[in-house]
């Protein structure tokens, strides 16, 4: 595999029904070499850094295996950035990982932690409103990352995938878990056994002291 496309987020403004809203959705391609430190990409926006963003949600994947079904669902052209991914990786399909997966770009080694959960700004980026539910359906989530090895990347860059060797769960398993979250006491541990982002963990550490009864009088 090959680094297709880096691409850099810009501040713009997506249109709701009746107001604007402030994103950093959209995503530039550059040929220039970038850094990426713990944080992500140099000079990369993040609006909304509730949901978005922080070590654990430092870069966001997307594939050209995953590019090629949609121009084919949409019937579209269709230029890397556009679904507000960091980097642009030939070949890749995201349903493929599981979390704890390891890609080797260049200098850097980014460690797959979260998949993608689509948003209304999403859909507004894309020009349809029924867009979420569709990127739901697809089960193309892309790879969210926290970075392992710090370093500078370029578009051209090779791709290595180191597989993850301990307990862990596919990234379809936690994308489908988000929609419909399995409440057994094995499953909330298999999650917490896995290197998962930081936001998932604390939702699963509160869904295990609700299973078990922690809190209550």
């Amino acid at each position: 595999m090959k680094l297709i496309s880096v691409n850099i987020g810009q501040a713009g403004m997506v249109q709701r029904k009746n107001y604007s809203e402030k994103t950093g959705i959209f995503k530039i391609p550059t040929d220039k070499a970038v850094e990426i430190g713990k944080l992500g990409l140099a000079g990369d926006v993040i609006i909304s850094e509730k949901h978005h963003g922080g070590p654990d949600q430092a870069v966001y994947i997307y594939g050209g295996a995953d590019y090629d079904w949609w121009r084919n669902e949409l019937d579209r052209g269709l230029a890397p950035g556009i679904f507000g991914e960091n980097l642009t990786i030939s070949n890749l399909a995201s349903a493929s990982f599981s979390i704890g997966d390891i890609l080797h770009v260049g200098e850097v080694s980014l460690q797959v932690t979260a998949p993608r959960i689509p948003c209304k700004n999403f859909a507004a980026r894309m020009e349809d409103p029924q867009f979420v539910k569709k990127f739901r359906a697809a089960e193309r989530p892309g790879l969210y990352c926290r970075v392992l090895k710090e370093g500078s990347v370029q578009a051209g860059d090779l791709v290595h995938v180191e597989r993850y060797e301990k307990d862990t769960v596919s990234l379809l398993e936690v994308y489908r878990d988000y929609y419909e979250p399995k409440l057994e006491e094995s499953v909330i541990r298999s999650f917490l056994a896995a290197p998962i982002a930081i936001r998932m963990r604390l939702d699963k550490e509160e869904a295990l002291e609700a299973h078990l009864g922690f809190g209550r009088e």
